[in-house]
Order: C-alpha cells, then structure tokens, then sequence
C-alpha cells in the first residue's frame, strides 16, 4: 500500500487494517493503530511504519487511547519468505530472548551485523528493538488482562530484570507498569495457577472449522476438542504446559498452566500460528471469490474466514505427517495415540475451576506427545503398517534428536523442501503439507491429493494434477486457502470418502 490508500483507510478508521500498519503524528508525537478514533492528522504531519518498533525508534511513543499494540500480528509474516519474514517469526518464537541476536542470526544462516541491516532497512528496526517491541506488547497484555503480580509480569514477558521492564514500559507508553494496569478493568475466569488472555484477530474468523480441524486430528491424552474450544499439552523451552483455546461470545480466550511464565509469549506465538490468528481473511475471502471466474463465490460465503491451522511444534507436526500418509485421519489418530501411550511423558495438569461441574478439560490431559528421542526409541515396536513407513519415521526421529534434521518456523521454504525430500519416504505431498502448516506457506496447492482432486471434482473443475494445477494459477498467493475450500468440498460431496493424504504416484519413493 502506497501512502495515499494508507491514509485513506486512518480516515475511514477500518479495524480490519489494525497490525498491518503503524501511524505515527510528528505534531502529538505518538503512534496509533490504524483505526484509534482520534481525529485524523494532516497528511504533512504522519509517517507510516511497518512496525510499533520502528516508530518507538524513530522517537514515538504509544497512543494510550487505541493502544496500538493490542492488535493481531501482521499478515506478511506469513507470506513473506524472506530473511525479514522468517526473522520476525523467530524473534516472536522467543530466540532472541533465549539465545541473543547471534543466535537468531545462526538459525537464519547469515551474520548478525547484516541480519541487523536488513532488518533496519526493511523494518525500521533491528532484532533488539523488535524483540523489545514484542516483550512490552506481552507486558501490556498481561497488565491489563491479569492479576499477576507486576513482578511475575516482568520476567513472564521476557524482561530481564524489573528495572528494564519499567523503563521499556515506561517508554513505550509512557505510563508506569501501575498506572497502565488502573486504565483497564480486569476479569479473569481462570482457575488459580492459570493465566487467561483474550487472542485478538481479523474478521470474520471461522472458529467453528478450526475447531473441527483440530478435533477430527486430536490425539487422546495430548490433546482434547470439541465444537467450541481446543486443548493440549505442549513442552515449551522452560518445561511442560498446558493451555485451552476456547470460542465464547465473539471472543478467542486462552487459559494456560505453565511450568515457567517466561514461556507465555512463546506459547502464545505458537496458539497464534495454529489458529492462524494473523491472517487477513478480507483479503484472502477477496481474492478466492474473484479469481478462477468466480467459482468460489459460494463457498466463500458459505465458510467466510477460513483459516489454515499451523502447528506448535515442528518436530512433532513431521512425525504425524509421516504417520498420516495413506491413511484415514481417524486410522492416523489411533497410531499416534498408540504411539503416545507408550512412548509419551505423563502430564498432570491438575483441577480447573469447572471441575465441580463436571467440565474440567484439564482432567482430561495426561500425556505429552512423544519427544524425537522418545519416538526414536519407541516407534519401532508400537507402530503398525508398511515397513518403509515405519523405518521413515525412526530415521527421522533419530535424525531430529541428534541435530542432523532441522525443522523450524524460521526456516527458508526452500531450504525446508529439499532436505524434506531429500530423505526417504518423504515425498512432494509431505513437504508441501508441512509448509503449510509448520511455515504457514499460503501458496500451497496439493495437485496430487486424493481429496483436493475429490473436491475439484466435485465442484466440476479439473481434478487431474497439472490440469488442476494450471486452472488454479489464478488463486495465487492464496492456494493454501483454496485447498482448505477443495478438501470441505470434498467432504461435503455425498458418499465421498475423504482420506487424509494422497495416494503415491507412480515410481515415487514417498510412502505417501
């Protein structure tokens, strides 16, 4: 967007632009969400910044009237594959807190002075700025959404010390940590020893679809769903947790257990990705009902907002695509829970506050899915089906576990592909599969799966691979949203079963 249609949207104050954007008064010295209801500036007095940390180094500070940082994420992220895409995924992963800009520079393969570079060129800030940035959009939230201790606040944000925490706060807002808190009324319903956030996101959400996605692939003991909430256990970098998502009244709220706080923006950062929570589904909806002659306008409006679910740990996500191929998702779910039982950790995450109603969905989580080690050890003996399958998933196991097989949310597309493919039993389908989900990749289409050609077909287009292929070209960058309409076509088709993968081509080496 130029600056012409950037202004236009601060005058018509669209919340749907919120966190694609910052407005920045050079007259009041403040930045501002897109929609603040403030009066709209003199175009000679605003500066659009791409990030809150950019404008925070450019010497403004944070409007205390729409609260800039309380917005989703912004959409490029995952869309853009670059170094500045894959570094802000990262960098709200948490690396520069538990590992420093050398390190986030590592996993990205270039230096830290150029990574700082081109971050400052594209962004507007550098890898501390941005992180900074990120650690006090957690501190606003936990101050005005809990009653946490300021203290706790300021390490679960990812604050080194009080000190820093204050001053940061101070800064960005220029208000103190308490003066922040008396500006917005609190109300938690969580249990004690829980911590409950509100997620925000972009109109319309299909919160009802995600649910079913993640229901219909829920592994018993690791995780729990139903129509309007979804549960799990998750191993986070300062130890095992556990959270709930649930769908009430038009709101997403969180509600986590955690064995270290500090590990809350990684937890929300990861509950993010898999609810796809920083979407724009305006645009994505926009494309799909125009392109392709309009053949999606039904579906669209059917399903507005459909979202593509991620994943909260790679490792993990590889393993149940392997498992998953060439077989029924609730066949694949009977494995991994298998699989679970017998190689998984136990987990306790105690009573919630619903217990005596009888609706505790904490009860209900007792394992953490198997680590890579854990699989390595396990799979051989648990798993049933081809040979070659299972001999995939121990030499993939064995490989995460010792380093030799990298997987990541910061990882270049690419990159991701080729060693994927360059393994045996992993084949186009599988890597394909995991950039949409790990790297949330938007342009993926699936030619040769079974159910996408199903629901191509359904909706009398072409299902063969390169012809579907072609036809769809018109869908880019939104294929991966196109597929998630052709797999929902595919199971809404009468008497059409809906496997979870694709059958093998011919002379291919994927078990897939």
């Amino acid at each position: 967007m130029d600056f012409e249609e950037r202004y236009r949207i601060i005058q018509s104050r669209d919340p749907r632009f919120d966190g694609q954007f910052i407005t920045a008064v050079r007259s009041t010295g403040i930045y501002c969400r897109p929609s603040c209801p403030a009066r709209t500036p003199n175009p000679a007095n605003v500066t659009f910044y791409e990030t809150s940390a950019a404008a925070h180094e450019a010497g403004y500070r944070a409007c205390k009237r729409c609260l800039p940082e309380a917005v989703p994420g912004t959409p490029a992220w995952n869309l853009r594959d670059d170094l500045s895409g894959r570094a802000m995924r990262l960098i709200a992963d948490g690396v520069v807190e538990r590992e420093g800009v050398h390190g986030l520079a590592a996993r990205l393969g270039y230096s830290s002075r150029h990574l700082t570079r081109v971050l400052t060129q594209e962004l507007g800030a550098g890898p501390l700025a941005l992180a900074r940035a990120h650690r006090a959009q957690t501190a606003r939230t936990l101050l005005t959404s809990t009653e946490l201790p300021i203290g706790d606040i300021a390490f679960a944000a990812g604050f080194a010390s009080i000190r820093q925490f204050n001053d940061t706060v101070g800064e960005v807002f220029r208000l103190t940590p308490s003066e922040l808190r008396a500006r917005q009324s609190r109300h938690s319903g969580a249990a004690p020893g829980s911590i409950e956030l509100a997620l925000p996101y972009r109109e319309p959400f299909d919160a009802a679809g995600v649910f079913a996605w993640l229901a219909a692939r829920a592994v018993p003991g690791v995780e729990s769903a139903g129509p309007a909430h979804f549960a799990r256990t998750v191993l986070l970098p300062g130890g095992p947790g556990c959270f709930v998502v649930r769908h009430r009244a038009g709101r997403l709220l969180l509600e986590a257990r955690l064995a270290a706080l500090a590990d809350l923006p990684v937890l929300v950062a990861r509950i993010r990705r898999l609810f796809d929570l920083d979407a724009d589904p305006v645009a994505i909806d926009g494309a799909l009902r125009t392109a392709g002659g309009g053949v999606l306008v039904g579906r669209v409006e059917a399903v507005p907002g459909i979202r593509l679910p991620g994943a909260v740990d790679p490792h993990e996500m590889l393993v149940r695509a392997i498992i998953g191929q060439q077989i029924s998702v609730p066949s694949a779910r009977t494995l991994l829970h298998r699989l679970a039982v017998a190689a998984g950790t136990p987990f306790d995450a105690g009573t919630g506050a619903d217990a005596a109603a009888g609706d505790d969905v904490f009860s209900s989580l007792t394992l953490l899915f198997p680590t890579a080690a854990q699989i390595a050890e396990h799979a051989g003996t648990v798993l049933t089906g081809p040979r070659a399958k299972i001999a995939t998933v121990v030499a993939v196991a064995e490989a995460l576990a010792s380093g030799e097989l990298e997987l990541g949310t910061g990882d270049d597309a690419a990159q991701q592909h080729d060693r994927l493919v360059a393994l045996p039993g992993i084949g186009e389908w599988t890597a394909g599969y995991l950039a949409m989900r790990i790297l949330g990749r938007a342009d993926v289409l699936l030619t040769g799966d079974v159910a996408i050609r199903a629901g191509a077909r359904a909706l009398g287009l072409p299902d063969a691979p390169r012809e579907l292929a072609a036809w769809a070209g018109d869908f880019a960058p939104w294929r991966s949203y196109l597929s998630l309409h052709l797999w929902r076509a595919a199971a809404d088709a009468p008497r059409t079963r809906t496997p979870s993968t694709p059958a093998a081509p011919r002379r291919s080496k994927e078990t897939s």
